[in-house]
């Protein structure tokens, strides 16, 4: 990936769980001044074993023993983007704002960002600590933040990361009417992808596949420049397991739309009902 020119690495204590950080640090010590890591916290994670605990924690002291383990898995001195995976109801924002404060006059972590968190949560955040980026899931198949956090990240300057940009794979057309998944697939427990309604929503593919046909690229590019094309500040992070598919992903940045086109392709996306 960073031989093809990718530079920003999103994590979190809770993928493996720690598994993940271990592994990202090991990969980009080599070259961990050209890139940028994001990583979130939240859950209640024992840190030395990596088991999950009941329910969430932003306890300020948590948080920050959670970054000193963060540090030595990802073998680094700072975290650049971190966020808070998801809000805990137990935790007033202000707090965790306070905990984050701290670690950023230590040095310890850059930036700091939130995930599906409601809109006056955002606000609240916000005005404690400058909010440099929100992570929730968008796509032509999950338009939700459209309605009010991405208002608001424009109106506060704040970035917008999109999770699941493909709709897990969906608006790569990999999936069709006869598509059943495996037992932990959490597509399987989805109702937009259950076999009473996939077959309506496959009409999203069928519209991302005549673009691609027309702008000469694949699926997958249409979904993710979409997003790019939405708003300057709107940063896609498509997972991936195979090679061929991040450098799929990394073609969508060659794929540009007129104004023209873009207005056609959003009428069409947002006249769809998921």
């Amino acid at each position: 990936a960073f031989d093809n020119g990718i530079t920003f690495f999103d994590s979190a204590e809770a993928y493996g769980p720690l598994e993940v950080e271990r592994i990202l640090g090991e990969a980009v010590e080599p070259f961990r001044n050209s890139v940028r890591i994001a990583t979130k916290f939240g859950w209640n994670i024992d840190q030395e074993t990596g088991q999950r605990l009941p329910g969430l924690n932003s306890k300020p002291d948590h948080i920050k023993l959670v970054v000193e383990g963060m540090l030595k898995r990802l073998r680094t001195d700072r975290i650049d983007l971190l966020y808070q995976h998801r809000v805990d109801p137990e935790v007033p924002i202000e707090d965790v704002a306070g905990a984050i404060k701290d670690l950023m006059v230590q040095g310890k972590v850059l930036h700091w960002g939130l995930s599906e968190m409601g809109p006056n949560t955002l606000r609240r955040a916000h005005t404690t600590l400058p909010v440099t980026a929100v992570q929730n899931e968008y796509s032509m198949l999950w338009r939700g933040p459209e309605k009010e956090i991405i208002p608001i990240c424009e109106e506060l300057g704040i970035g917008f990361v999109t999770w699941s940009p493909l709709g897990v794979a969906f608006l790569t057309g990999a999936i069709d009417g006869n598509t059943r998944f495996a037992q932990g697939d959490i597509r399987g427990i989805e109702s937009r992808f259950s076999p009473e309604n996939l077959p309506d929503n496959l009409k999203l593919v069928e519209i991302v596949k005549r673009w691609a046909q027309l702008k000469e690229a694949t699926p997958a590019q249409i979904a993710l420049a979409w997003l790019m094309a939405q708003k300057n500040w709107i940063v896609p992070i498509p997972g991936t397991t195979q090679m061929a598919h991040m450098l799929d992903n990394k073609g969508a940045a060659e794929v540009k739309f007129t104004p023209d086109e873009i207005t056609e392709l959003n009428s069409e996306v947002r006249a769809f009902e998921v």
